[in-house]
């Protein structure tokens, strides 16, 4: 792989991947449009400099981040509580992750059901964002075992790609209850967990496929810059949502769909 298809893949990675609007959906139609086979050591790619856009947030929420290690060694009450409520919401997705990873990316890895989630995903935010826009509600501190449950089972629906892990945690913690900063920030919190592990776990089962087909460079690239731009799109991200809504991402989703689907229609891109 090229050092500057490395560098746009990880610029769209970080971009997308703590918006609302899929990451998985953005890297699978561009590599196509970079000419990238769809392998499986393209696929781990993709989810490998993932590890990027998890440092980002490392580094924007380490003080909360603090406060749930303190938590974990039972000198931080709050933080215990949270660690608790991040488990909780984490376990879901990775039981079903694990039982279906290799039917998921036969059947959903590809253009048309990227497009039917965006699609679907877009008409719902600009059907009900303004009734997400979530300005009131609990706060992290208020996040109990229901609420957590509510949020990890909402995060199940990422698992089909295009349909935004973001979206779907945040959507969740918002009817949940919680206030929007306190449901974008337990889903960021979150996807440290989801996006560790299945890096993680991408990374064993055919990381040595990964590296034979595109070394150290292109990982090390991609992965740079998608820690970059995750920071960039996160930090702007938080201050949007402050006083708008979510329906903006579902214009992005629903001119994202359209234009990939006349793309296939075509020829343009490969189905």
């Amino acid at each position: 792989m090229d050092w500057w298809r490395a560098l746009i893949l990880g610029l769209v990675e970080g971009l997308t991947e703590y918006l609302p609007v899929s990451s998985t959906g953005h890297l699978l139609v561009t590599q196509r449009l970079l000419g990238i086979p769809e392998t499986e050591a393209s696929n781990a790619y993709a989810v490998a400099i993932q590890g990027g856009a998890i440092l980002a947030v490392l580094g924007l929420y380490r003080a909360r981040l603090q406060g749930v290690a303190e938590g974990v060694l039972g000198k931080n009450p709050n933080g215990r509580k949270l660690a608790e409520s991040l488990v909780i919401a984490f376990m879901p997705a990775a039981v079903l992750g694990l039982l279906f990873d290799d039917p998921i990316e036969a059947v959903l890895f590809g253009p048309w059901p990227v497009i039917f989630a965006w699609a679907v995903g877009g008409g719902l935010l600009l059907a009900f964002g303004q009734k997400l826009r979530g300005t009131q509600g609990r706060g992290l501190e208020d996040i109990d075992r229901k609420t957590a449950l509510i949020i990890g089972i909402a995060q199940c629906a990422a698992l089909w790609p295009g349909t935004s892990r973001s979206l779907a945690t945040i959507v969740g913690g918002l009817l949940a209850g919680l206030g929007m900063g306190a449901a974008v920030e337990f889903s960021f919190l979150l996807g440290l967990l989801t996006l560790g592990a299945a890096t993680a776990y991408k990374t064993l089962k055919v990381g040595p496929l990964m590296w034979e087909a595109y070394g150290p460079i292109p990982l090390l690239i991609g992965s740079l810059s998608a820690a970059v731009s995750a920071w960039v799109s996160v930090r702007w991200m938080v201050g949007y949502l402050q006083s708008r809504s979510l329906a903006v991402f579902g214009w992005w989703r629903i001119v994202a769909a359209t234009l990939v689907g006349i793309a296939l229609w075509t020829g343009v891109l490969e189905g």
